[in-house]
Order: C-alpha cells, then sequence, then structure tokens
C-alpha cells in the first residue's frame, strides 16, 4: 500500500467511538479525521485526498446509508466501512449491495478494524494502477490510425475478419493487413498482448460496436 494513502475518516456521532477507532488508527500509523455527523463531513472533507470512510449506519439526521448515497452524488470516491450495532445488519447488507467494501458490528475488534482499513486502503491503489495501465493503453493505441484502432476494436470484440471487414466495408485481407500493422505498431509478438492492450484501453464493447459498424454498413449497403 502506498504511503500516501493512510488517510482514514471517522463519520459516528458518539464521541466514545470517535475517541477510540482514533486511538487505535493513529497508532496503527494512520491519520485520521472526526467527524461527528455526516453533514460535517461533507462540507469539511476533502474529496480529491486519497482516503478510506469508517461510517456508522445509524446517525442523526442523514444516516450512513444517505451519506454513502450523497458521497457517489458529490464525487467522493472513497471506498466505505460500514459501522453497524447489532440490529443493523440488513441495513449493513444494503450498503455493501451499494458499493461499500466492509462492514462491522460495535463493537469491533482490534484486527477486524485493522484488517478492513487495510483492505479498503489498498482498493485505492488497485483503482490507480488499473488507471495508469488504462492511460498507457490509450496512449499505445495513439500509435494506430483511426481504420487500424477500428479493426483492432472488432478483433477485440471476438469477431471474424469477414465480419469486420463487412462491417468496415473493406476485405477481409485488408483486415489481416491492418492487424499485422498493429501488432508491429504496438510492438507485441501475440495477438493475445495486442487484446491486453485494446481491454485495458476500453475496446471490446460489442454493443457499441453494433451500435457504430454495423450501422454504418447497412446504411452503405441501402445506398
Amino acid at each position: 500500500m502506498s504511503n500516501r494513502h493512510r488517510l482514514v475518516h471517522v463519520v459516528d456521532d458518539d464521541e466514545g467511538v470517535r475517541r477510540s477507532l482514533d486511538f487505535l488508527l493513529s497508532h496503527a500509523g494512520y491519520e485520521v479525521r472526526r467527524w461527528d455527523c455526516a453533514e460535517a463531513f461533507l462540507r469539511g472533507a476533502e474529496k480529491m485526498v486519497p482516503a478510506c470512510a469508517l461510517i456508522d449506519i445509524r446517525m442523526p439526521g442523514m444516516d450512513g446509508l444517505a451519506l454513502q448515497k450523497e458521497m457517489k452524488a458529490q464525487g467522493f470516491n472513497f471506498p466505505i466501512i460500514i459501522l453497524s450495532g447489532h440490529g443493523d445488519i440488513s441495513m449493513a447488507v444494503q450498503a455493501m449491495q451499494a458499493g461499500a467494501v466492509d462492514f462491522l458490528q460495535k463493537p469491533a475488534e482490534r484486527e477486524s478494524v485493522l484488517g478492513a482499513v487495510r483492505s479498503a486502503l489498498e482498493t485505492i491503489t488497485d483503482c490507480e494502477e488499473q488507471r495508469n495501465r488504462a492511460d498507457w493503453a490509450i496512449t499505445q493505441l495513439g500509435r494506430l490510425t483511426t481504420r487500424e484502432q477500428e479493426v483492432l476494436d472488432g478483433l477485440a470484440c471476438g469477431y471474424p475478419n469477414k465480419t469486420i471487414a463487412y462491417d468496415l466495408g473493406i476485405s477481409a485481407r485488408t483486415v489481416e493487413v491492418y492487424r499485422a500493422n498493429v501488432m508491429d505498431k504496438l510492438g507485441v509478438n501475440s495477438f493475445a498482448d495486442a487484446l491486453r492492450i485494446a481491454f485495458a484501453a476500453g475496446l471490446g464493447s460489442e454493443r457499441r460496436w453494433l451500435e457504430t459498424h454495423t450501422l454504418i454498413a447497412h446504411q452503405r449497403q441501402s445506398e
């Protein structure tokens, strides 16, 4: 886990819980911000600073589920750990279904809290690595012409050369030439490596292909 990702927001109306979690997490090396209600958190937390949030599911005013929804709406892309009482399991499950990464029952054991926070913060690193790979893959596609990208997109959809040729209005032999050019320009030795770059860059959506290229082909055919 990156040393940058050590910030934990604790959102709970119980001062004793806030202090206890602050003590535990601070001594484990985390930076902690404490908030006594959802509204204070939304006003004061910096959404662009990577962090995770420990959120009590039952709070006066805006509860944990409502806060989770509002965080999404306002662009707080934090992994969320829900703190629930014994009778709040169904609400905790709802929070998980809405995207929370974990939930802890109060009073939570030390190792459970630390393990949940560690896992939550690791998801930030995983997402950043995925974004970095996507950015790299998109840069690689910049080496290709528009037509070469279209051919690679079709191949990533799993279509045979004949289908791609028909939809793009070119010959199957021309598709083979483009495919060879793609592998050469991307500097890959196997078709699987080319596909990995294509998928990382967001190519390979059959729905998008059907909405665009086949429509173009049918229009050409009807002209």
